[in-house]
């Protein structure tokens, strides 16, 4: 019957395409992604911008991305119809949208332990190597009770992370944690979150993805940490716009887009990096080269939070770990790193911004609104607190240079004499523009 169903569609957008003149405009077109009606046989582009419906992976670690009824597998390739993997899908919601999905992480239930669940109004599949496991669907009450139908997302949380094997499902401003040994749900609320369209757990983070943006949370509290929301393209969609476009459009986008820093750092010689992203842009003199994070620093991949630059090295915080660079040509990956933030500084991750000032060994770290000073030179390194950061509510970045203390937030950034004239300054400086002050952009 589904055969069928598909040779009729295909009639009839055959002859509906041979009834349209060849200069005939398509009204759709322009339409964003997120207001179009995928159908069977849509063709869709994951690197126009998608809000996906569930997100999740499989037993081999790879994402799958879902996206009406159609599906990607992996960061890059083509889309494909749901229903040539999880044929059951077609045959009880007629190439509907999948509401949410997870991988099953479980030591207390190894029949179900690395299959995949997916949610479809009222019904879960369960999956294990794309096969539909007997006795499914069932009803979403039955093997959830107490999770409610018509869900926005659901992830997986080991006890690792959670204090049981757990399952998260989101539906709307509501959380539920379902205790998979207990079958136990106790209810929250993820204050400070988006509401998720798509979670999930990836190289030990949690991913809530809301339109064409993804945060990073706690799966115990929902605390987003960090320099979110970030862009789905930049991190998780192999794009020609977002990744692979010529040298000059890379140091163009890097130079003038007024999405916020991550980190940045300038080192005694002048030369500055400043890092987005996948991507860093370095500034020598008057040349600007920007590529990959991980063409110059492979062990790092994306998503550093601070950066300072220290005797001709690079200190590189991601997370609660440090990895340190000789700069060069090609920078050169200390052995022994990364080491734990906590050892190697002092301090526990994440943070917000780290510098150093020319002449001087001590690291002045941001972190929330407190400033900690670590001396270099000491053993162990231990954090004294400098003071409060009393202009700011959250700092992006901040360098010391030849003209002081630059403090970055969003797209503008503050310049101060030094940090302390940061810290015990009434005033705040003329905000100014990164792209157009920073790094020469006309517009």
């Amino acid at each position: 019957m589904r055969l069928l169903h598909t040779i009729i569609f295909c009639l009839a957008v055959s002859l509906s395409l041979a009834s349209r003149s060849d200069d005939e405009d398509d009204s759709s077109a322009d339409l964003p992604l997120d207001h179009v009606s995928f159908h069977h046989g849509a063709v869709i582009d994951r690197c126009k911008g998608i809000e996906f419906d569930a997100v999740a992976v499989n037993e081999l670690g790879i994402p799958y991305f879902f996206k009406g009824d159609h599906l990607f597998k992996g960061f890059h390739g083509e889309a494909e119809l749901s229903n040539e993997t999880f044929a059951e899908l077609d045959d009880h919601h007629h190439l509907g949208h999948v509401d949410a999905a997870f991988r099953m992480h479980s030591e207390d239930s190894p029949e179900h332990h690395d299959h995949q669940f997916f949610f479809l109004n009222d019904k879960v599949f369960s999956y294990y190597k794309h096969k539909l496991e007997p006795g499914y669907p069932k009803a979403i009450s039955d093997m959830f009770p107490g999770i409610p139908e018509r869900l926005d997302a659901a992830v997986e949380c080991p006890k690792t992370d959670c204090q049981n094997d757990t399952v998260i499902f989101f539906k709307g401003d509501e959380i539920y944690h379902f205790d998979i040994k207990t079958k136990k749900v106790e209810q929250k609320k993820f204050k400070g979150m988006p509401t998720c369209t798509g979670a999930f757990h990836y190289m030990g983070h949690y991913y809530c993805f809301h339109g064409q943006n993804f945060s990073k949370f706690d799966p115990i509290t929902g605390d987003v940490q960090g320099k979110y929301p970030k862009e789905i393209r930049d991190y998780f969609m192999r794009c020609k716009s977002f990744g692979d476009k010529k040298v000059e459009d890379h140091i163009e986008r890097e130079r003038c887009t007024r999405v916020h820093l991550d980190a940045i750092t300038q080192e005694d010689d002048g030369d500055l990096y400043a890092f987005r992203g996948h991507h860093f842009l370095s500034v020598t003199g008057d040349k600007f080269h920007s590529d990959t994070i991980e063409s110059a620093f492979k062990e790092l991949h994306s998503e550093v939070d601070a950066v300072f630059s220290y005797q001709d090295h690079l200190y590189m915080i991601k997370d609660d770990q440090v990895y340190v660079y000789k700069v060069g040509t090609p920078h050169t990956h200390l052995e022994g790193y990364p080491k734990p933030l906590k050892a190697e500084l002092g301090i526990e991750g994440p943070v917000d911004a780290a510098f150093v000032c020319a002449d001087h060994h001590i690291a002045h770290i941001i972190k929330g609104q407190t400033i900690y000073d670590v001396d270099l030179k000491a053993s162990p390194r231990v954090p004294v607190k400098e003071g409060p950061l009393t202009h700011f509510k959250k700092v992006d970045t901040a360098m010391c240079g030849p003209k002081g203390l630059t403090v970055v937030i969003g797209s503008h950034f503050y310049q101060f004499a030094s940090p302390m004239q940061m810290i015990t300054s009434k005033m705040i400086p003329e905000q100014k523009d990164v792209a157009k002050e920073l790094f020469g952009c006309d517009h």
